[in-house]
């Protein structure tokens, strides 16, 4: 069917092209033809069966079609202008055609039915256009500044990065920044699909869009307006449905040759029978339009597209950003899902959970080794120090600092030099003791030897504790018949650990981010379509090399909304079991659809030929009734959960 093109508006906040807000149904131009359609087909009917006056009866008729194909036939005779043979001649063709031949209420009610059927599709297409709407009202137009001690107010496109906005107990949150001042919990629904509300302190990052629950927060702008993650959600979300599927390429492609191809049978059934059975022209006439009428492949057509959009506005909704048909296409038919282990299944920070002492006491054990990473920045380094400060532990003056990469730190204290790393910065590690630096290994624990050069101290073991649904998400992901691969750049042994707790029992350890590559295009060549799910950041390359790229954590990674192909607004392992089901569930839809549209199309194409169904039949079942069919078989993927 012909799409109505929507008036466009520059909007800075999001910086895309927004359609406007729908003109209500009551409004519409096509509502009130179809009205007046409605009216003068009563008339015409009560005229020709009660009056019998035929004359006035073909006079409104040809009323009907010029006042339900106001928008149809003009747009036959674009697309007859610009060579192309679509589904507005067709119908143009078609209701015509059958008033020249006396059949007046056949082409009436012709052009009749499919303005419904148009009327109707713009207002299920609207529904998927209305997550995009939604989203922008929920961006507050205005922001309360503080300036000068006073708050003004100000649009949101002139609050500039740095300003502090006050946002009362109720009101939306217009920026995203952090919290200067305040405590309050925020609904961030609309942007990372959570359900609860999350609280919000000092310190904590907000996000436009979003709605302020009891207190008052003062929150400092760290982004532009059209920056912002609502503003990008936006800008993704109409991107991805403007992009296209391979099995929607394919039917658009087909859909150009279909066309003509029935054009050309139509004719053949309209001229060649008449003439080799010396029979009347009328019927046969007849006929090719009804043959016309049901081998357009409207309902074909719209099949795939109508199901992405729904599927992808229905993610959208669920926090779930997903860049185009073609990666739910790619996704539905993923037979392995790759997890990076540190920040995905796992917290991403490391935590101080043991402290094995020998010749010296714990706490010496932890101040030596704190004092010494305080020097560091390495992510190690600041969970000893942070155990340190909960502990109390005071620490010590260090001189001669020297980090050697990717063994550990040294440097002296009280005179002594001191040693915190591998193994392999000493040069005597004891039985006993490597027995307990084995066994904490085993339990999927960083280990961090302190002591002398010559002697071992004590150990601190540290844990990147699991996500709590990490267990639960790989369960239901096997159940799916997903099989489970787990790559990391951590330890043999620690890798093991994450892997054997959470039952996935192929996984590669040590890996550097090129290497992580070469195992996705390992994986890719040995199990077929692979999915893999990472951070965004130091895992990219990989997440570029495998079918499908799905980013965690996007809230706190800007890169992630910008490389991957699926994007999980909030840090919520839970959602990819939802993306599984979502994904095979539209994928069984297009195929559902795209069954439907050629068995109906070709049974009524054999109808057509003896004379066994109408025109008004065709139009009514094979064509908007198919049409209906197909866009409420597509709007159930919004009930997925």
């Amino acid at each position: 069917m012909s799409g109505n093109s929507q008036a466009a508006i520059s909007c800075r906040l999001c910086s895309i092209q927004i359609p406007e807000e729908a003109v209500p149904v009551w409004k519409r131009h096509q509502m009130l033809s179809v009205i007046a359609s409605s009216i003068l087909f009563a008339a015409a009917f009560a005229n020709e069966y009660i009056r019998d006056d035929v004359f006035l009866s073909q006079a409104i008729y040809f009323a009907i079609i010029l006042i339900s194909g106001h928008e149809i036939i003009p747009a036959a005779f674009r697309a007859v202008r610009g060579r192309r043979l679509e589904i507005n001649f067709l119908m143009t063709v078609a209701a015509f055609g059958a008033f020249a031949i006396g059949q007046a209420e056949e082409g009436a009610a012709v052009i009749y039915l499919f303005s419904i059927a148009e009327f109707l599709e713009v207002v299920a297409s609207d529904k998927a256009r209305a997550s995009i709407r939604t989203l922008l009202r929920i961006s507050p137009q205005t922001a309360i500044v503080k300036q000068d001690g006073h708050e003004i107010a100000k649009h949101i496109h002139d609050v500039k990065v740095g300003e502090v906005v006050v946002v009362k107990p109720g009101e939306r949150i217009p920026v995203d920044g952090v919290v200067l001042r305040g405590n309050s919990t925020v609904n961030q629904a609309a942007i990372t699909g959570e359900s609860v509300p999350v609280d919000k302190q000092q310190g904590s990052t907000v996000y436009a869009g979003s709605m302020n629950g009891e207190g008052f927060l003062q929150i400092e702008t760290t982004k532009p307006t059209d920056e912002t993650i609502l503003s990008k959600v936006v800008r993704l979300v109409r991107e991805a449905q403007l992009q296209k599927s391979s099995t929607e390429n394919f039917v658009e492609r087909f859909s150009k040759y279909y066309t003509p191809l029935v054009v050309g049978a139509a004719i053949l059934v309209a001229v060649f029978p008449p003439l080799i059975l010396k029979s009347s022209f009328a019927p046969w006439i007849y006929r090719a339009l009804v043959l016309l009428v049901v081998s357009c492949p409207c309902a074909l057509t719209i099949s795939t597209p109508v199901s992405m959009v729904s599927s992808i506005t229905a993610a959208a909704r669920s926090g779930v950003l997903i860049k185009g048909g073609r990666h739910i296409e790619a996704l539905a038919k993923a037979k392995m899902i790759v997890f990076d282990k540190t920040g995905t299944l796992t917290e991403g920070e490391l935590r101080v959970s043991d402290i094995v002492f020998f010749s010296h006491s714990c706490d010496e054990v932890l101040q030596l080794g704190a004092s010494l990473e305080a020097m560091s920045e390495h992510p190690i380094a600041k969970a000893i120090v942070e155990r340190a400060k909960v502990e109390k532990i005071a620490l010590k003056q260090v001189t001669d600092f020297e980090s050697i990469r990717g063994r550990g730190v040294r440097g002296k204290i009280g005179g002594h030099a001191i040693v915190a790393g591998k193994m392999n910065m000493f040069t005597n590690v004891p039985p006993d003791i490597l027995g307990s630096l084995q066994l904490l290994q085993q339990h999927g624990k960083t280990c961090v030897l302190i002591g002398t050069q010559e002697e071992v101290f004590g150990i601190i073991a540290l844990q990147d504790d699991v996500k709590s649904s990490a267990a639960a998400t790989i369960r239901e992901l096997k159940n799916g018949r997903f099989e489970i691969a787990l790559i990391s750049g951590d330890t043999e042994e620690t890798t093991k650990a994450i892997g054997e707790k959470l039952g996935i029992g192929h996984y590669h350890a040590g890996l550097l981010p090129d290497e992580k590559v070469e195992e996705v295009v390992h994986l890719k060549k040995t199990r077929g379509s692979v999915a893999m799910i990472g951070d965004g950041v130091n895992d990219a390359p990989a997440l570029a090399k495998a079918n499908v790229g799905i980013a965690m954590g996007a809230l706190g990674s800007d890169i992630s909304i910008e490389t991957a192909d699926v994007v999980l607004m909030h840090d919520d392992l839970s959602k990819l079991p939802y993306l599984a089901r979502l994904s095979r569930n539209t994928l069984m839809v297009v195929k559902q659809n795209i069954a439907a549209s050629i068995i109906v199309k070709s049974s009524f194409a054999l109808m057509a030929l003896p004379g066994l169904i109408s025109l008004a039949l065709a139009v009514g079942i094979g064509d908007m009734g198919l049409s209906l069919a197909v866009i409420l078989n597509a709007m159930r993927l919004r009930l997925v959960r």
